[in-house]
């Protein structure tokens, strides 16, 4: 199995997931702006989107977006307990990667790191996330996790939350999801595949 990912990217979530479960994964560095991997092979001619995270399962067969491969690997490695089994709480799980990825990942975090946004972007864009980020922080506030467990959910959540820096998003006025984030940080899965992905960003 090999996953496609990009430093710091929402990837991040996938090999964190990967590393939770304890599966073996061969990890393919893509170049964001060359859509290159290391070997010099053209990401673009593998997925035409240029996309992370991308997993290439073991017959060949590709499969994309999120809330997918974050699934997969949680319905691949049962035992891992990544996802619930109980129906409800299913859709529960489901509802929070909608959520991380329509309400965070692309309509807060994608806009803001966009250099070429017309101006006045980032002001409107803030103002529309803001009761986002409160209905998050009023969900975390009496929890440990987005459910009663740590899941995939978790691990996209914190991918995500990461680019608060990089945007400049203050999360002053959202003291539980600063918690849920540092707690999240020294998990052995999630701090080593951080450190990891880190060093090759700043490389």
């Amino acid at each position: 199995m090999d996953l496609y990912f990009s430093p710091l990217a929402g990837s991040l979530a996938a090999r964190i997931a990967l590393y939770e479960a304890g599966a073996e994964a061969r990890f393919i560095e893509v170049d964001p702006k060359t859509k290159r991997t290391p070997d010099g092979s053209n990401f673009a001619a593998i997925f035409p989107l240029g996309l992370v995270p991308l997993l290439r399962l073991d017959d060949g067969s590709l499969l994309s977006e999120n809330a997918a491969v974050l699934q997969y690997v949680a319905n691949r490695f049962p035992e891992s307990n990544l996802a619930p089994t109980d129906e409800f709480a299913r859709a529960r799980l489901q509802q929070w990667l909608s959520f991380i990825g329509t309400e965070l990942h692309q309509r807060l975090f994608c806009v803001l790191l966009d250099e070429a946004a017309p101006k006045g972007t980032r002001t409107h864009t803030l103002m529309k996330g803001e009761p986002r980020l409160t209905y998050l922080n009023d969900h975390l506030s009496d929890r440990e996790f987005l459910l009663d467990h740590f899941t995939v959910a978790d691990a996209y959540l914190y991918a995500v939350l990461n680019w608060s820096v990089a945007t400049r998003v203050s999360l002053s006025r959202c003291p539980a999801i600063k918690e849920y984030h540092r707690r999240l940080r020294i998990r052995p899965s999630v701090a080593r595949a951080y450190q990891e992905e880190l060093m090759l960003y700043r490389a």
